[in-house]
């Protein structure tokens, strides 16, 4: 079955199960919340609505960031890669906003119970910036308690951050905002601009772009030296880090690769191997 039609297949089941599947188990005794598996925040689900159970999937591997690409359709917000696998009933309130609001009313709080964490939502606008946002924009405000809000100069945690990438024309309504729920996913050109980390959280860029290594053979020590120094100079503005088109085929290139972004203070790590990016944090995080 062609993934597309797969998708929609799932999506009356999905959306059913929605809101039931984003619950946490029920709270657990008190000698049993030591083992609770800790989230994974530095793990990133790239096109995350492609997997099964969107969002929820990733929550179930404990990740602690995840993508959905939007369209502006007729005044809906669509979720989707391709305008061809455009489906109403795929939603950006029906697959997130609606199951992380739940799952944050069930965990008093939190997405991951216990968690201090926000979880990021990084949105990724496929159609033109300025009309899609200003709509983001009202659907965010109806789940007001659910995100991070910047508010006159003040940034005040929320359960949920959401981050804009996508069409840069996005930034312009964003820019004049004095209130907003939503952050802007900047690149690597913003990292020494004047644009405060209260706007620019996240610099997100193609390693392609950056970077020759793909994991096999040494990292060159230039280009090593080079990687540390966009984290050191993100994470002194008070910033993250992320990078895209980054090898993500099972193998010992992709775990070179993803044990350097580690080593180096990368924040997020993009696959679309939720199950095999998971078992590599769990397992340097025991080493």
């Amino acid at each position: 079955m062609a993934l597309t039609t797969r998708r929609r297949a799932l999506t009356t089941l999905g959306a059913a199960l929605a809101v039931s599947a984003a619950l946490p188990a029920a709270p657990a005794r008190a000698g049993e919340r030591a083992h609770r598996p800790r989230p994974l925040w530095r793990a990133h689900a790239h096109n995350d609505y492609e997997h099964p159970r969107p969002l929820l999937d990733a929550l179930d591997h404990r990740f602690g960031s995840v993508e959905a690409d939007i369209f502006l359709v007729d005044g809906q917000l669509l979720v989707a890669h391709d305008p061809e696998d455009l489906d109403p009933s795929r939603t950006l309130e029906s697959l997130y906003l609606n199951p992380l609001a739940a799952r944050v009313r069930a965990n008093r709080g939190a997405v991951y119970r216990g968690g201090h964490r926000p979880f990021q939502l990084l949105i990724d606008i496929k159609t033109e910036g300025s009309s899609t946002y200003l709509e983001l924009d009202r659907r965010l405000r109806r789940h007001r308690h659910l995100f991070t809000t910047y508010v006159h100069g003040r940034v005040l945690p929320g359960p949920v951050t959401a981050v804009v990438s996508g069409d840069r024309a996005a930034r312009v309504p964003m820019d004049t905002q004095r209130v907003r729920r939503a952050f802007y996913d900047g690149r690597l050109t913003d990292l020494g601009g004047p644009a405060p980390a209260s706007f620019v959280p996240l610099i997100s860029d193609n390693w392609a772009l950056h970077f020759t290594w793909r994991g096999v053979g040494a990292f060159p020590d230039a280009e090593r030296r080079k990687l540390h120094g966009i984290v050191r100079t993100a994470h002194a503005r008070g910033r993250r880090v992320r990078f895209w088109a980054t090898p993500d085929l099972p193998g010992p290139a992709r775990d070179a690769l993803w044990g350097e972004l580690v080593a180096a203070g990368v924040d997020h790590l993009n696959t679309d191997d939720l199950a095999g990016l998971a078992s590599f944090l769990d397992a340097h995080r025991r080493a």
